[in-house]
């Protein structure tokens, strides 16, 4: 939790020598590349969730429908 309030206390200088110090580290060609890899994760993550939210939402629906039944 402390380093989500870490990074909203950046200003414009220390975005700038973040995304420079990228660029040094994985160069012009590769930064697509890193952007293209980290959403394709974000939205597998994304997935995985919506997924794992429908199992638990049919999973109460039907103890639900058990509890009505044995009324």
């Amino acid at each position: 939790m402390k380093t989500l309030l870490f990074l909203g206390n950046l200003g414009g200088g220390e975005w700038i020598l973040i995304i420079l110090a990228i660029l040094l580290l994985f160069g012009g060609k590769k930064i697509p590349e890193l952007m293209r890899g980290v959403g394709q994760g974000i939205r597998e993550f994304n997935d995985a969730k919506k997924n794992v939210k429908s199992q638990i939402e049919e999973g109460m629906k039907e103890k639900d429908k058990a509890k009505e039944e044995t009324k």
